[in-house]
């Protein structure tokens, strides 16, 4: 993005939770379009933002929500669709279809004068926008080429109904007359009045502009321009252009009649009137894909340059009421017809005059004079730069943070490569700075949420996580690891670092603890694992154990390469074989008392008959244990001793 964009607090917002700013395209006195991403929907839309200063005022906040409406009431292909009107915040916004490619006025640049088969395919695509709009009682207000769109798959389209009103509030005073000077008609001008009417003056301007070039009037202050609508009379385009076809000069003618009366009542009027035109000429309207700015490449079959091509009179447009013509064309005609009778001869000589001057003042001051902006994209800033100098331009730098273009290298110019630009012209000069650089904070301890939020907001790539059982809650970030996108060694960004767009990221997240088996059943333990992730092996370790039953679960092993355990590892149960067994010891022989002595010592019980307690231990011998000598068993167990009297 450029510098300018850079600053742009927008680019990069997520607007109303649902739209992501990609790029500024367009400012205007009212509010700035951006293109963006429809997060729901997946798709590309132009989101135009009213600017902030006019956010508090009523009059203009009622505007933008009028536009909104009044788009959404046209059901045409030929008018710009709007999806969606919101708030969010302070900032008032509306969601537009997303056309890329260049205004008319853009193409009026390059060209200076259009052709007629590109003239008319343009006017017809204009007038049945309008006439939808007119059809629908809804005065657009501001028609001009910077409100034409000329998509680059062909579509032409009408947009910008920030003005628009209905029919029946036609008054436009003080601040409301805000409609281009060059392009208002004398009734705004004189009374503040408009009506469909209005529109068609518009249009009529627009129209001698594309066949000669020029605005009829012109002057040092709007006011010079407005008197001269109100109190003159519009030019035929022929003066300027002798290639203009008769029926177009009285077009124009009508359409700008200074008199609202004297003009089509509405587009749908003027529209009838123009394909009457086409069939005349043997004219189709035919759009072409619109390659780069101001470029257009005709279909198969067609001259390049052109956005039409002539047909045979059997292929025109759909049939339509021939209009009946009004008394104001018939005398034109009439009087255009007496003058060409005997005046042809001073016609040839004006002519050949005018060839003459025209020859001078192309390669004077004219399109021939012009230089065409040279493609640098992809040279160093210094080749750039000399390469422009040897046509007479002078380069300026301008830093732009981009992922597709190597640091270093040229991007693109303004103007781009292609216009047209006088000698000695300023030619700004977008050079990459590479990857945009963003500072990422402390992700120790956060949620793998709100990491990898702030990862992807800087236009980092995050991975899958890596999950490790801790003592840590689940979800927490444990650390992350960063891997350059232009080449490098990875690096640790868990206590926070700078990293670069296009970047990739790794988080390794706590996956909470281990669950405890202890005690449980085999089936329950392995069950229990298994919902962790963890995997059980069919081998098990089986040891006694004093306090978990035999068959149950005491725990498991270690981890066999050491550190915590991650999921899918495999875990092998330790299982109770129950107590250890101790063997009895051989007291056979011995007395009463030291029988007893040795058994006790060996950690077990001694039981006998009582009366064998009377005798004295001298005159007592053991004879047999039950249980008996090395049976195992275990401790605290009692050993009962068969006594008998000695000799």
């Amino acid at each position: 993005m450029s510098t300018s964009q850079q600053a742009d607090p927008l680019i990069g917002r997520l607007v109303d939770g649902r739209y992501r700013v990609r790029a500024r395209i367009a400012r205007g006195g009212m509010a700035t379009v951006y293109v963006a991403t429809d997060m729901r929907l997946e798709r590309r839309i132009a989101l135009k933002v009213m600017h902030g200063h006019l956010s508090d005022d009523a009059v203009f906040q009622s505007r933008f929500i009028q536009e909104a409406r009044a788009a959404a009431r046209l059901a045409d292909p030929h008018v710009v669709n709007v999806f969606d009107q919101g708030q969010d915040g302070d900032m008032a916004y509306l969601v537009m279809e997303y056309l890329p490619g260049i205004t008319l006025r853009d193409l009026l640049r390059q060209q200076r004068r259009l052709t007629v088969p590109q003239t008319m395919t343009i006017m017809d695509a204009i007038l049945s926008g309008l006439a939808a709009a007119h059809r629908a009682g809804i005065v657009h207000r501001d028609v001009k080429p910077e409100n034409v769109l000329l998509a680059e798959d062909g579509r032409i389209k009408i947009g910008d109904f920030g003005l628009a009103r209905a029919t029946t509030a036609n008054t436009a005073t003080g601040q409301m007359l805000l409609g281009t000077i060059a392009y208002l008609a004398p009734e705004l001008v004189t009374r503040g009045t408009a009506d469909a009417r209005s529109d068609i003056y518009a249009l009529g301007i627009m129209l001698y502009e594309m066949l000669t070039g020029d605005q009829p009037y012109k002057g040092e202050q709007p006011m010079q321009i407005a008197y001269q609508h109100a109190t003159d009379s519009v030019p035929r385009p022929s003066v300027k252009n002798p290639d203009v076809p008769e029926a177009l000069d009285e077009l124009v003618l009508w359409a700008t009649e200074r008199s609202p009366d004297g003009r089509p009542d509405d587009a749908d009027r003027m529209l009838e009137r123009l394909r009457d035109i086409e069939r005349e000429l043997g004219i189709a309207p035919q759009v072409a894909r619109t390659l780069a700015i101001g470029t257009a490449v005709a279909d198969a079959g067609l001259d390049s340059g052109e956005l039409t091509r002539t047909l045979p009179p059997a292929v025109t447009s759909p049939s339509t009421v021939v209009a009946e013509v009004d008394n104001a064309t018939r005398l034109r005609r009439a009087a255009r017809r007496r003058s060409a009778k005997g005046g042809w001869l001073f016609v040839l000589v004006m002519l050949l005059t005018a060839l003459a001057g025209g020859a001078g003042w192309w390669f004077g001051s004219g399109p021939g004079s012009l230089i065409s902006v040279a493609q640098v994209a992809g040279l160093t800033y210094d080749e750039a730069a000399s390469r422009l100098a040897q046509d007479g331009l002078v380069a300026s730098e301008t830093g732009q943070y981009t992922l597709d273009v190597a640091a270093g290298q040229v991007i693109s110019t303004d103007p781009g490569a292609g216009r047209f630009v006088e000698k000695d012209a300023a030619i700004e000069v977008f050079v990459s700075l590479g990857p945009a650089p963003h500072d990422i904070p402390s992700l120790t301890g956060v949620t793998e949420t709100d990491a990898r939020n702030a990862l992807t907001a800087a236009q980092v790539d995050v991975g899958d996580n890596e999950y490790i059982f801790t003592d840590a809650d689940r979800d927490i970030v444990l650390s992350a690891t960063v891997t350059p996108g232009l080449g490098g060694d990875a690096y640790d960004c868990t206590n926070g670092c700078t990293v670069l767009e296009g970047d990739s990221a790794t988080l390794t997240v706590s996956a909470g603890q281990v669950p405890g088996v202890s005690g449980l059943s085999v089936g329950s333990a392995t069950s229990t694992l298994q919902d962790v992730g963890l995997q059980v092996s069919e081998n098990q370790v089986t040891t006694t154990s004093d306090s978990i039953a035999k068959g149950d679960v005491i725990g498991i092993g270690d981890r066999d390469s050491g550190g915590d355990w991650r999921p899918g590892d495999t875990v092998t149960l330790i299982v109770s074989d129950g107590p250890p067994l101790f063997p009895v010891p051989n007291v056979v022989g011995m007395t009463r008392d030291e029988a007893r002595s040795v058994i006790e010592n060996a950690g077990f019980e001694v039981n006998f008959a009582v009366f064998w307690n009377a005798l004295p231990d001298g005159l007592t011998e053991v004879t047999a244990t039950d249980p008996t000598a090395d049976s195992q068993i275990v401790k605290g167990a009692t050993v009962y001793l068969q006594i008998t009297a000695s000799g």
